[in-house]
């Protein structure tokens, strides 16, 4: 392991050396500043009768789940990141959130009594699946460019997507669908919202292997050489992302470029230590999310705007901005 430690203080990019904590108890208190606006954000005026009940029920929940969903879908980014050696993969560009979608379409079509545990397994199979064919095209595929591997991620999204829609059109399901791909933290409340608990165990589980992860990062010829199984390490990180990925498409749909600009931005400031980084990209992940959430319940009080929508456009100008970056840099 001290040699996986070594190679990842080593990896390109990585600034070496102690670092003050005080940035990131800063980042904490903002990010708390956040969470807890969140919880007196609403129509509702919990100083009137059942204000509490309310508060219990309904905003606590939805914000434990923006944390939740926040932090695993922002880490399972950099995941992806790493294990492709590209800064333009996530989940929503790799065809693992339509993957997911499928699955839990499929759920709900072939077991239409089935709980939410078993969608979010069904779920996390199909998202596992589709990683591994968006990882075994990638290995088939010549041109390795920056942007062409996003691109081939967002073309079998797309596919996937695509078969997705038309199983929901024939079975009358297509109104779901559009649901669960507008995500939204709306129809999250006390009892619908636990299932989520499971990412803060796939959090924990990327802080375990991050050495390794980050000595993946560096490439099939290094990882082996230093020791690791590299097959069996790409194949731990996929499923952890998938695993994130499905739960969080069960309860609150996509999240789009969430796992695409908290990594880099925290990549651009600190360089490409993962371990390091983690607790950055964590909070960075719950501080975008959460503050999507409070802008889209605010601009159009007493409606709604579904977080996914704001996300999208933030994402899309990230997205954006990473690619002509890149261009400028050659």
């Amino acid at each position: 392991m001290t040699l996986a430690t070594d190679a990842a203080s080593a990896a390109p990019g990585t600034r070496p050396g102690r670092r003050s904590v005080a940035p990131l108890l800063v980042a904490a208190l903002v990010t708390l500043a956040l969470v807890v606006a969140s919880l007196f954000v609403g129509v509702y005026d919990l100083r009137a009768d059942g204000g509490a009940a309310m508060f219990l029920i309904t905003r606590v929940p939805r914000t434990l789940a923006l944390v939740l969903a926040g932090s695993a879908m922002a880490v399972s980014g950099l995941v992806l990141q790493q294990l492709t050696q590209n800064r333009f993969v996530e989940p929503t560009t790799s065809g693992t959130s339509e993957w997911a979608a499928l699955g839990l379409l499929l759920s709900v079509i072939l077991l239409p009594g089935a709980g939410i545990a078993t969608r979010m397994v069904l779920a996390s199979l199909s998202a596992f699946a589709g990683t591994m064919v968006f990882l075994a095209v990638l290995r088939r595929v010549q041109v390795r460019s920056t942007l062409v591997v996003p691109v081939v991620g967002i073309m079998l999204g797309a596919v996937v997507s695509s078969l997705t829609t038309l199983i929901a059109i024939s079975t009358n399901y297509l109104q779901l669908l559009g649901t669960w791909f507008m995500g939204s933290f709306t129809s999250v409340v006390r009892g619908q919202y636990e299932v989520l608990w499971v990412v803060a165990a796939v959090c924990v589980a990327i802080f375990v292997l991050a050495d390794r992860l980050t000595v993946a990062g560096l490439g099939r010829d290094v990882a082996t050489g230093l020791g690791l199984r590299y097959d069996r390490l790409i194949l731990v990180g996929t499923a952890l992302v998938a695993v994130a990925s499905g739960v969080t498409t069960v309860v609150v749909g996509f999240l789009p470029f969430l796992g695409l600009v908290v990594p880099n931005v925290v990549s651009l400031l600190r360089g490409d230590d993962l371990r390091s980084n983690l607790p950055w990209v964590c909070l960075g992940g719950v501080a975008l999310v959460t503050a999507c959430d409070i802008a889209g319940r605010t601009v159009r009080m007493p409606f709604e705007v579904p977080v996914a929508m704001i996300l999208g456009l933030v994402g899309a100008a990230a997205f954006v901005a990473l690619v002509l970056r890149v261009r400028r840099r050659g």
